[in-house]
């Protein structure tokens, strides 16, 4: 089995591992790093609940191998709340009831946060685009969709959804 040494900045921290060839980026942070925000859904990249932002890109790190990252920056859920504070798409889906079961949750907010950085005054159908590629098997995503609103009013200053 072929390893390779790897050296990754994950939410501003350097990391370096001696990894197989095979190991999957969502392995590694779960297993390796114990960043066990980053769920394991279907595996198929179906669902989204693995998906964190590698180099400014969300990405679903099941179809990412940890070598494929080397010398990338990585930021999981976890480098979402700062100081004990919410960041705002937590906030929104704590206000909004944005999450039922909250499987999905750390793949929607990685997702939603993608989609903010690009675009950050998003229409409804563009953050149903947005995390199209997220699963959710409860909330019918009304909830979802007025909870990334909300982040994206907050983000901006501007108080009418917040």
């Amino acid at each position: 089995m072929s390893h390779h040494d790897i050296t990754v900045t994950i939410n501003g921290e350097q990391h370096t591992r001696k990894v197989e060839a095979r190991t999957l980026l969502v392995h590694f942070l779960r297993e390796e790093l114990g960043l066990t925000g980053t769920h394991i859904g279907c595996d198929t990249t179906s669902c989204g609940a693995c998906t964190v932002s590698l180099d400014g890109e969300a990405v679903k790190s099941c179809t990412v191998f940890a070598v494929q990252a080397d010398g990338g920056t990585i930021e999981t859920v976890e480098c979402l709340a700062a100081n004990g504070t919410l960041h705002p798409l937590q906030e929104g889906f704590w206000e909004k009831h944005g999450l039922q079961c909250g499987f999905c949750t750390p793949g929607m907010l990685m997702s939603a946060r993608s989609l903010l950085a690009r675009n950050p005054s998003p229409t409804e159908d563009e953050i149903r685009h947005g995390i199209s590629g997220n699963l959710c098997r409860c909330t019918g995503y009304n909830k979802i969709v007025e909870a990334i609103q909300y982040a994206a009013d907050k983000l901006r200053g501007d108080a009418k959804g917040a």
